[in-house]
């Protein structure tokens, strides 16, 4: 059976998610990043989260030759920094408050949850490369999460 790519891809978008945006740094030293909804956990112990990046994102080579990476899950008023890291944008961290974690990884100062993390393992996944990373630190701020279902920015009630 043959699937339409747009269809599928619909049908994916059924399944509400939450909105990271993962950073790291490219082998020049210069600050990337990339939003992602492709992000679940692992393992507790030894605490493991995976999150996917596409083979074609400017950010792939970065990301597949960084030793350590952050992710920050965003909060509902973050919907624009969201769209800012889904863009093609040169330096996204031109006009954005963040700062360096020890091990180097550009960390964004507005969150609702983030974690530190170095790379375990990159397993080959269709057109993307699944990327499991090792939690070092993690940080957690009070704050309703920004939502993403059937294509659109939404609000998660709890």
């Amino acid at each position: 059976m043959s699937l339409d790519p747009r269809q599928f891809r619909d049908a994916l978008g059924a399944f509400p998610t939450g909105i990271t945006v993962v950073t790291a740094k490219d082998v020049d030293g210069k600050p990337v990043g990339a939003t992602a909804n492709s992000f679940s956990s692992v393992s507790l112990d030894p605490p493991l989260v995976l999150w996917s990046v596409a083979k074609t994102a400017n950010c792939y080579n970065a990301f597949m030759k960084a030793k350590h990476f952050a992710i920050h899950i965003l909060h509902s008023g973050q919907e624009n920094i969201s769209r800012l890291f889904a863009t093609k944008e040169a330096d996204k961290f031109a006009n954005l408050q963040w700062y360096e974690s020890a091990q180097g990884a550009p960390l964004l100062a507005d969150f609702s949850v983030r974690f530190e993390c170095s790379t375990e393992n990159l397993y080959e996944g269709g057109d993307h490369i699944i990327v499991v990373g090792r939690v070092h630190e993690m940080s957690v701020q009070e704050c309703e999460p920004l939502g993403f279902y059937k294509g659109k920015y939404a609000k998660i009630v709890v």
